[in-house]
């Protein structure tokens, strides 16, 4: 059986949202499965020097209206947040957390963390908002809010930022393919080509 998908993401990436909501998809129809991966950018920034698309000067104003314009591409519900972006600390922790439990309720519960952000406009940079999100999936609020104190899950979210510097992650979305790297929910129609011919 092929290796399964690497996708990385932050919780605060937009891109990183539209390539969450069509990855494990497209891995279904080449008969992969996907591992997902959430991420700091603030943690690889300090390797690789980037910093928020909207910060940056001209490319900022284009970003804003790049998201939005891809949203609909995408066919994805969107809506800006604010603030944005956020510290995500808490929704990764919350993620690892529960995958060392129960990984597809951590794969719902990235989905609710993504949607509640960028469609509802909740701000899952605050802890309690993240643990109310989790609730809402049936998740232990109480359990939870304690273990995104703990330092076993604070350690676990540094390594894995870790790891993924160490395989190149630079930006989110960042899909790894067979150790073939992708950036971007642009690379989408890539990464079905790539699946559907074994590489070009």
């Amino acid at each position: 059986m092929a290796e399964p998908i690497d996708f990385y993401f932050d919780f605060s990436s937009p891109y990183g949202y539209f390539m969450s909501e069509k990855i494990d998809g497209i891995a279904a129809g080449f008969g992969r499965k996907v591992r997902w991966h959430p991420i700091l950018l603030g943690v690889v920034y300090t390797v690789s020097e980037g910093r928020p698309l909207t910060d940056v000067p001209l490319k900022g104003d284009y970003a804003v209206r790049d998201i939005e314009r891809s949203a609909r591409y995408h066919g994805v519900r969107y809506a800006k947040p604010d603030p944005f972006p956020i510290p995500t600390q808490a929704a990764a922790r919350a993620y690892y957390w529960l995958h060392d439990q129960d990984c597809a309720l951590a794969r719902r519960f990235a989905h609710a963390a993504y949607r509640a952000y960028f469609q509802a406009g909740r701000n899952i940079g605050v802890p309690e908002v993240v643990v109310e999100v989790a609730a809402g999936l049936g998740v232990d609020g109480a359990a939870l809010a304690a273990a995104l104190q703990s330092d076993p899950v604070k350690a676990r979210l540094k390594a894995a930022c870790s790891e993924a510097i160490d395989k190149g992650v630079f930006g989110s979305p960042f899909v790894i393919i067979d150790g073939e790297p992708f950036w971007g929910a642009d690379r989408l129609p890539q990464i079905e080509r790539w699946l559907d011919t074994g590489g070009f």
